[in-house]
């Protein structure tokens, strides 16, 4: 089985957790994309938020309601895929320039449901981990921060600087930290267990639904 056939397997299934009159975040990215048919196809009626341009026009495509997301405190689902899944379960994501809208609507979702194909799946997270960084005084923080370097290609959805990390991830609640600590970093692709509920991973066809416990 392909990988694209497995990322429509996770998609698929992840649509099934939705239930009707539910405010759902969309996530970004090739995972994402056929999820948006397939919740779609079910007929129920949402009230969605988008984590990116890119999602909202495809969303709006297939006759999913996308709303801004101001009109909302808060969301009782949101999906997504993941660049990398490791142990922890922390995750790495930001591969579509858009992890620091990702992280504001999983963090304010009550099910954040993570789903991927198999060879996400990793034995420890390791570089690259993208960056966003204010524009405003980047070169400083590219000088203080040493390891991060600036990626080629768009702005993320709200203008700002994409780079990478490209040293080592010794641990990564250590990195999140560091990161977290420069004032010059929006948000970084580290997302840890106190944000994920559920992963579905689908390896050759076959369905892995693992709930986490704690939030």
């Amino acid at each position: 089985m392909s990988v694209e056939a497995d990322k429509r397997a996770a998609a698929e299934f992840a649509a099934q957790l939705v239930e009707d009159g539910m405010r759902v975040g969309l996530g970004t990215g090739s995972t994402v994309a056929p999820l948006l048919p397939a919740l779609a196809a079910r007929g129920l009626t949402l009230r969605c938020v988008s984590t990116s341009p890119a999602t909202e026009a495809l969303a709006r495509q297939v006759g999913l309601a996308v709303e801004p997301f101001d009109e909302f405190t808060d969301l009782d689902i949101a999906i997504d895929g993941a660049d990398q899944i490791g142990p922890g379960p922390w995750l790495v994501k930001g591969g579509g320039r858009a992890h620091t809208r990702e992280k504001i609507v999983a963090a304010a979702a009550a099910r954040f449901v993570v789903i991927a194909s198999g060879e996400k799946v990793v034995e420890r997270i390791h570089e690259p981990v993208p960056v966003e960084l204010l524009a405003y005084g980047a070169s400083a923080t590219l000088r203080r921060l040493r390891n991060v370097v600036l990626r080629p290609g768009p702005l993320s959805p709200d203008n700002g600087v994409i780079a990478d990390w490209t040293g080592a991830v010794e641990d990564p609640a250590t990195l999140a930290a560091l990161l977290d600590a420069e004032p010059g970093v929006v948000a970084h692709g580290l997302f840890g267990p106190e944000l994920i509920t559920d992963i579905v991973v689908s390896t050759a066809g076959a369905v892995d639904h693992r709930v986490i416990a704690g939030r």
